[in-house]
């Protein structure tokens, strides 16, 4: 496996396999066939490991999110094998600027064009070369001491974006999902030079 990527994303929970799916299904667009994706999914600290839903659009009642992360992973695997996933590495650096980035880990180091960080909102946030972007979470009760990048509509600086809880979205399954497919049509746009992306299976087809 070549160490070199056109995006890679950090974080497997809900708003970063979304933005992976939303990439992933965009392949057979000519703007984004000969893209490199990859996925960082070491999630072990993440909400969904004591989650149960009722609430959420498309998910049966009762779903456990211990299920979902390891469901969504195997949906990535079988519908868009092309999106590389990282499994048991964690993300200590980021080095460079937009479009030389370095991302560094436990294990290996990375080369990107664009960032995607998606790793919840605790304030245990550690990625050397993004934290002077943290500032408090504008949507969390204060006592919880959550924190969030700095961004403007998911954009924290040239090539760098930001996605669910960490981008100041409020912890829900649903508007987390959203967040990180806002994000990946955000970027498939730019590849599409501009013109607007919606990526879309219909039976009509």
């Amino acid at each position: 496996m070549t160490n070199t990527f056109d995006v890679l994303i950090i974080g497997g929970g809900v708003s970063g396999m979304s933005c992976a799916l939303v990439l992933g299904s965009a392949k057979n667009k000519a703007f984004a066939s000969e893209k490199k994706i990859g996925i960082f999914t070491h999630q072990k600290s993440s909400a969904l490991q004591e989650a149960i839903f009722n609430n959420a659009y498309g998910i049966p009642p009762g779903k456990l999110g211990s299920e979902l992360l390891i469901e969504s992973k195997s949906h990535l695997t079988s519908t868009y094998p092309h999106i590389v996933q990282i499994a048991d590495e964690k993300v200590l650096k980021i080095e460079g600027e937009y479009p030389n980035f370095t991302i560094i880990s436990n294990k290996n180091s990375y080369s990107t064009q664009t960032i995607i960080v998606g790793i919840g909102s605790a304030n245990t946030f550690n990625i050397e070369g993004l934290t002077q972007f943290v500032e408090p979470h504008q949507k969390a009760l204060a006592e919880k001491q959550r924190i969030q990048l700095q961004n403007t509509d998911h954009k924290v600086t040239e090539g760098i974006y930001v996605i669910g809880t960490l981008a100041g979205c409020r912890s829900q399954l649903t508007i987390a999902a959203g967040s990180g497919a806002a994000v990946a049509t955000d970027l498939l746009t730019l590849w599409n030079e501009g013109v607007p992306v919606q990526v879309h299976d219909s039976t009509k087809k």
